[in-house]
């Protein structure tokens, strides 16, 4: 026995000193003198997962709770695993167990906020996240994990002041210093986000998200080339990455090299990138059949990420002029009365200011949580619904006076589904008011390479007649402007009379 222990404790120094195969080998010398090791099994259980072998940490640690299920650090471990394997209910069943044996455990309160982060308790988390500082107020885990929660609901703020009190703690900690960029990017400081992750892989150069965050960001910037080069260093890191193999594809795009384009498009659905997704970007450049909208996950994403600059690059760069337009075109044709007025698309709320004095009720419907959250400082509102478009109309029948949807519908081919629940979710004498860009040919819509559809007149006087609508304006207008270019719209109101 104390020659087991001796070695035991060997294989332990090793592990803490990262020899990892060294401590391994001891660990199995322990389990073949003695297979019913329970802190042999557990370790052999913590060092298969840092190997990358969940699987066989998973039946290690099994195997030790079977022998004595009282260790409360054993179950916060297993949760551990659980959580990499994206078994989130039951890593925060673990964790709960380990809090019930050991309730002042710090590292089972900060994992138990992860798996509650990932299962979308921010709430929660955060209280789990406090609970955990409070016992160990310089837990850099745990105030890095809590900015992540805060960033997670687009409390960018706060969750860089967390992110600064990790680094205070840790000075060297290139996740927080990643998580801090992110930030910084979302409240459209590009300068700082990008230093942010270069120093993130200054520290860790093999740190595969922050080469392609890097890489989104300077493809944004159209630094090309450059952007380039990060999504390749993310995938010499992780050859499958999914999200860096479909960066490199839209900067290949980009660049005009479209026939790389297409190859890196396919690649990167066989590696796992969302199907719909990829499938949208091939139709943008004629690969394949434009779907009839862009996909929920695309626009979702893409609005989640510009949400924090959104108002200044539509409204000082681009001249962004609809909801004016579109609200002074509506004005002239307003059913009389109190008004119950629904903002479809809602966005961050550039409409709510226009719609407020005219609404009696002013609810937004966005597909953005991001977006609504700057809607929602907005106070305007008196209700904010995160959500697909189609699918909330169709559940309010007859609820709605006026319906907005300005500059929506250039992430909507076919519009026939919109216009269906639009004429159940007007009242009678309501109103239904949108912006479309204009497209002169033979087919109703087109779906551009700027990824954004455009519609014909021809298309929209059809649709409206086919669904009970009576045209009172459909007007020629400048909707912004695109690469100093007038881009040309519609401005649409009808009546459901």
């Amino acid at each position: 026995m104390t020659e087991i222990n001796a070695i035991l404790k060997q294989a332990v120094a090793l592990h803490q000193q990262g020899e990892l195969g060294r401590a391994q080998a001891l660990y199995d010398d322990v389990l073949r003198a003695e297979p019913l090791n329970v802190d042999a099994l557990h370790l052999s259980g913590v060092l298969a997962r840092q190997q990358g072998d969940p699987e066989r940490a998973l039946a290690m640690i099994d195997g030790a709770l079977s022998l004595d299920g009282g260790r409360a650090r054993v179950h916060c471990n297993r949760g551990v695993v659980l959580q990499d394997m994206g078994r989130y209910d039951e890593a925060l069943a673990s964790f709960e167990r380990a809090l019930a044996l050991q309730p002042d455990y710090a590292m089972a309160l900060s994992n138990r906020g992860n798996a509650l982060r990932h299962l979308g308790h921010i709430d929660k988390a955060l209280d789990s996240y406090d609970a955990a500082l409070r016992l160990s107020p310089d837990y850099a885990e745990a105030l890095c994990n809590r900015a992540l929660a805060l960033q997670s609901i687009a409390r960018h703020e706060a969750a860089l002041d967390s992110f600064g009190a990790a680094l205070a703690v840790r000075r060297a900690y290139p996740e927080a210093l990643h998580g801090a960029a992110v930030s910084l990017l979302a409240l459209g400081k590009p300068v700082d986000a990008l230093e942010g992750f270069e120093r993130a892989l200054q520290l860790q150069p093999e740190y595969a998200e922050a080469w392609c965050a890097r890489g989104a960001l300077l493809l944004r910037l159209q630094e090309l080339d450059e952007a380039l080069a990060s999504f390749h260093d993310a995938l010499t890191v992780r050859p499958r990455y999914a999200r860096a193999q479909l960066g490199m594809a839209n900067t290949l795009r980009a660049m005009g090299r479209n026939g790389e384009a297409v190859e890196a498009y396919k690649t990167a659905l066989d590696v796992g990138a969302d199907a719909a997704t990829v499938g949208y970007m091939l139709a943008i450049m004629g690969a394949q059949q434009a779907p009839g909208a862009s996909p929920s996950a695309y626009v979702k994403a893409l609005f989640d990420q510009y949400a924090g600059n959104f108002d200044h690059h539509l409204v000082d760069v681009l001249r962004y002029r609809t909801p004016t337009l579109l609200v002074e075109a509506l004005r002239r044709h307003l059913p009389p009365g109190e008004l119950d007025v629904l903002d479809a698309g809602c966005g961050t709320g550039l409409c709510g200011p226009l719609l407020r004095p005219m609404a009696c009720l002013l609810e937004g419907v966005d597909l953005s949580a991001h977006m609504l959250d700057k809607a929602r400082d907005t106070g305007l509102y008196d209700g904010l619904y995160c959500g697909e478009m189609v699918g909330y109309l169709r559940t309010r029948p007859a609820s709605s006076d006026v319906i907005v949807a300005a500059d929506v519908f250039v992430y909507v081919g076919d519009l026939k589904p919109v216009f269906s629940v639009a004429r159940l979710a007007l009242r009678s004498g309501g109103v239904f008011a949108f912006s479309v860009e204009e497209y002169e040919g033979p087919e109703d819509f087109i779906l551009r390479t700027s990824g954004r559809y455009a519609h014909s007149r021809t298309g929209i006087e059809s649709l409206a007649r086919s669904h009970g609508f009576a045209i009172l304006e459909i007007a020629p207008s400048t909707l912004r402007q695109e690469s100093g270019e007038d881009m040309r719209g519609l401005l649409a109101i009808l009546s459901g009379a």
